[in-house]
Order: structure tokens, then sequence, then C-alpha cells
């Protein structure tokens, strides 16, 4: 029998096509695991990569990630690393840097992430009304986070049992910087302050070459030495290891130190219209600016563009007139009042916000106050100062809280009609403020 030569069949053109496809595919997805690990691997490649640039397909496509946390060591498996004040931390920022590369979807886009920090004490106000107004000033923080995607954390303890009152900020801004390495920025603001501006947004590109950011005047600052230069109860403070040093040289004029009462004396002498005879924060946080010029002021960047801190007195009263203004705006322009989903709300503040200031109503603070600060008014305790009475403070938290709650209340169609009635909202009309 003779040999034949084997001769492979005949493959039809369709089986060749879907051949062609299934490498095509084995392609893509090969070269999109490359793409993916080279993106990867490029920040340990050359550590000075900034997170912006290269991970922003990251944030895109995938968002953040909280369900990935890989098993390389950080700074959070190393047990000299503490939480607390008093055991200064070393290499934070380079700590914080390393956290970032081995979780690469909050590095993307972390230079624009706040996490809002506020508390109060830990036991029931003496007030009758203190619960119920410490409540309303937290959902109003609340509120202004979820419309600008920003974190907040509310703490009701004294996170070192001897930093109490005013001070206690500081243990708990230490601490939150530790707990959130994907925060650039950590936005203190007091239990007893609220935002009244909820389109705002903060212009943190403004602050880019600097790590604290407080309301004031610098000429108050330097050449009054004045007491209420600036104001400590609504800042901002860059998660770095520069405000890690500054929360350090701050805090050691607080109350758990053996030397306070020397460190009131100092103030006193230094602020000559100091009204406190303890030391406080806001006394030493000037101090330090004053004293220690050289290692402060050039990374402090002190607002007077708008309200970063608004005091309550300069700002209620006016609250009617800042609503009819800001009507004004609405009748002229069809697209804000144009009825929206809440997700979509900072496309419609941006456009408001060019709007207020073609009205020139920034330059003369004609526009809504950004925060505004109860100050002396305490409602936990319901002790004031005695520059003003309790009805005043009353009557201006709940104007104030009810316009801020007005400008969530119209996205799902209500609002207050009167600011001193805050059990009672009416509907919102189609075409408001036209359809009036």
């Amino acid at each position: 029998m003779g040999s034949s030569k084997y001769a492979p069949p005949r493959r039809s053109v369709l089986h060749n096509a879907s051949c062609l496809i299934a490498c095509g595919f084995l392609f893509a997805a090969g070269a999109a695991l490359a793409v993916s690990l080279g993106l990867a691997l490029l920040p340990i490649i050359n550590p000075d990569t900034n997170f912006d640039n290269f991970i922003t397909w990251n944030k895109v496509t995938q968002g953040l990630d909280p369900g990935y946390d890989p098993a390389e060591p950080t700074f959070y498996d190393d047990p000299n690393v503490s939480y607390s004040i008093g055991q200064p931390m070393e290499d934070w920022d380079e700590k914080r840097k390393k956290w970032l590369l081995h979780h690469p979807s909050f590095a993307a886009g972390v230079g624009d992430r706040v996490l809002l920090v506020t508390g109060s004490q830990a036991t029931t106000c003496s007030n009758p009304v203190g619960d119920h107004l410490l409540l309303r000033f937290f959902k109003n923080k609340v509120d202004y986070c979820r419309l600008h995607g920003y974190d907040i954390f509310y703490n009701n303890l004294a996170l070192h049992p001897k930093v109490t009152g005013a001070w206690a900020k500081l243990p708990t801004l230490r601490a939150a910087m530790l707990a959130h390495p994907e925060a650039e920025w950590m936005w203190w603001v007091d239990s007893d302050a609220i935002v009244t501006d909820m389109d705002f947004k903060i212009p943190l590109e403004r602050y880019k070459d600097h790590n604290l950011v407080v309301y004031g005047l610098w000429h108050e600052i330097y050449d009054k030495h004045s007491w209420t230069s600036i104001n400590s109860g609504v800042f901002l403070i860059r998660n770095c290891q520069w405000s890690m040093n500054l929360i350090e040289a701050w805090v050691i004029m607080g109350p758990q130190t053996p030397y306070y009462e020397r460190w009131a004396r100092k103030q006193y002498s230094l602020l000559k219209d100091k009204q406190i005879s303890n030391s406080d924060d806001q006394s030493g946080l000037i101090y330090l600016l004053i004293t220690q010029k050289e290692r402060w002021a050039n990374k402090t960047y002190v607002e007077n563009d708008y309200y970063l801190h608004g005091y309550w007195l300069a700002t209620v009263d006016d609250l009617d007139s800042t609503t009819k203004r800001y009507m004004e705006i609405d009748k002229e322009v069809d697209m804000l009042r144009r009825r929206h989903a809440e997700k979509v709300n900072q496309f419609y503040g941006t456009m408001r916000e060019q709007h207020v200031k073609d009205k020139g109503y920034w330059k003369d603070y004609l526009r809504r106050p950004f925060t505004t600060h109860f100050t002396g008014c305490q409602p936990c305790n319901g002790q004031y100062s005695s520059a003003y009475t309790w009805e005043a403070c009353w009557s201006g938290m709940q104007r104030a809280l009810n316009f801020a709650n007005n400008q969530v209340l119209r996205r799902f169609g209500y609002m207050h009609p009167d600011l001193l009635n805050s059990s009672f909202v009416s509907p919102v009309p189609f075409d408001f403020p036209v359809a009036e």
C-alpha cells in the first residue's frame, strides 16, 4: 500500500473570520492589561509623577475603590505612628504619598478632596433647645457636603482628656489627617457655624502654595496685634507635615500644659484687645503668626475676599435683601429657573456664581455669606455675650438656618416663605420666581 502525504482539512472563510475576531479580542485585552500595569508601575519607577495626571482615567472609569486595601505595609502598620498630639509625626508627606501609591483610585483628584471636620461636647446640652439647634447646624453641614462631594467627620469626644473646649479641635484634626490620607484639606467648622451659600465652592486652586487658610486681615495681625485679626472657628488646613508641625506648636499653649497660665499672660501682653483671660486657641494661632513669622506666615493665606468666616451680626439682618438680589438674577436667567436633579446642582451653582460676579455682588459683599458663625451665642448651653440678647441669637440662628435650607429645599420643590418660621414650608411654583 503506497504512502500518501497528510493534507489538512480546508478552513472555511467563516472559520477564519471567527479566529481573527477571537485573536483581536485577546490582543485588545492584553494591550489593556499592559497599559494598566504600566500606569500602576509608573509612580514607582518615577516617584515624582503627579497623581492627578497619571490616574485621572481611574477616577472616571472606576471611581474610588473603598473595597481595595493591598497587603503592602504602610504607616498604618508602624506601631510607632500615633494618632495623638504630643507625639510628633515625622515624614508624614512621604508616608501619605506611599499610601496613595498603593491606593491609586484615591490618588486621582487628591488635590481637590476635602474632609469637613466638626464636633461638639459629649454630654447633652443644658439649653432646652440646644440639642435641636446642634442637630440643625450639623444637618446644614451634611447638606453642603452632599452637594459638593465632601466627606464629613463629626466628633463629640475629647480625644485628649485635658485638651478641652475650643482646643479640642486640634487633637481631632491630627487624628483626622491620619484617618483620611486621601483628603488633601481638612476644613474645620465650629459647631455653631453654618454654611449660608450652598452653591459656593471653595477656591482651592487659590491656595495651592499655602497650607493654612484663615479669614482675617494681615494688617490687623502685624500692625495692630489684634485678637480679632483672624478667627479660628472656620479654617482650612492642608493634610501635610507642615500642618502636623503647626498643630504641635499650637497645642502646647492648651489647657493640658503646666504652663497654661504663663501662655495666657504672654498672649494678653501681645494682643492688647484680648478679652479672654485664659490661653485660647485663637490667641495662640495669632501669637505663632506674630512671634514665629518666618516659620508660619509664608504658608498661611489670610482670606478676606469672601466670608470664609462670616460674623453673624454682620450678615443675618441682610438675608432677606440678599434673597431678593438672587431672585432678580433668577428672573433674568431662564436656565437658573429650570428644575433639576440635586446631583447636578453644581452645574447651576457655577452658572449662578458667574452672574453674581457680573452683577458686582462679589466685590461689594452683596453676595450670600459663605458661612455664618454665631460667635458668642453658644447654642448648646444657652449662654451669650453681654453685647447682645438670647432673643437676637435665637432669631439670627433661625433666619440663617432657614436661608441656607431654602437653597437645599428648592431642589425638592419646597421652601420656607418666612425665615423666622422653621416649621412651615410651601411648594415652589413652576418657573419660580417669575411665577410668584
